[in-house]
């Protein structure tokens, strides 16, 4: 049995509600919650090597806008080897870039699929992102082994993407926990979802003093247990 704690966190370019941009508050906040895996979204590609450097993790990016001198989106930091990693567009016409970041993680003797999206604004825009989500990416019948999805939905009340995601994973009911805004947070922008097979020892929101002021959402905790067969 192998026991991981999933972090899902919008670190707002490292931004925080001082003004001040500090990657390594972010880092400081990470290292609080003992995360074994990592989804970073809003954040370039150099903040997450940073990042990853400092917690002794391995990184993959999946930009969803390229400069000459940056790359930005989103990440996954991870203590677990990173097999693979593949970047998927969850753009809709007319609307700002949007994308999602899988990667394949040594869980053992499976490989365990994490999910990092991040979601649209506006309702329209967010129905046909987790539609793309479902049919393309994390139903791909050629993935064994568990599955476990991160991110900044942009779900202000519960509604359809929280509705397609508990039924895709099964679940029933679950106290939605609230990440956003940081310092007294109203709404469940940030979710993990799992699936059957992995267990739930704990689901919080991690509300230390210093995660509330280093980004404008609060970073979302799980620990999952996954049973390896011999």
């Amino acid at each position: 049995m192998k026991t991981l704690t999933v972090v899902s966190y919008n670190i707002h370019r490292a931004r925080g509600l001082d003004g001040r941009v500090d990657i390594e508050r972010i880092t400081h906040v990470l290292s609080e919650t003992g995360a074994d895996v990592v989804g970073l979204q809003e954040v370039f590609a150099s903040q997450a090597a940073s990042v990853a450097r400092d917690l002794g993790m391995e990184v993959a990016m999946g930009p969803t806008r390229s400069w000459s001198f940056a790359h930005y989106g989103n990440a996954v930091l991870s203590r677990l080897a990173v097999r693979e990693h593949h970047r998927f567009d969850l753009t809709r016409p007319g609307r700002e870039p949007r994308g999602g970041l899988r990667v394949d993680l040594d869980a053992g003797r499976v490989l365990l699929h994490l999910f990092n999206v991040h979601f649209g604004l506006r309702f329209r825009e967010r129905r046909e992102q987790v539609e793309l989500l479902l049919t393309r990416q994390i139903t791909d019948r050629r993935l064994e082994g568990p599955r476990v999805l991160i991110g900044d939905f942009n779900e202000w009340l519960p509604g359809p993407v929280a509705r397609s995601l508990r039924r895709e994973f099964g679940v029933r009911r679950r106290r939605l926990r609230r990440t956003h805004p940081a310092p007294f947070p109203l709404f469940p922008l940030d979710q993990i979802f799992w699936d059957a097979g992995l267990e739930a020892e704990q689901l919080r929101v991690h509300r230390s003093r210093l995660a509330r002021i280093a980004s404008d959402h609060l970073p979302i905790v799980a620990r999952l247990r996954l049973t390896t067969h011999d």
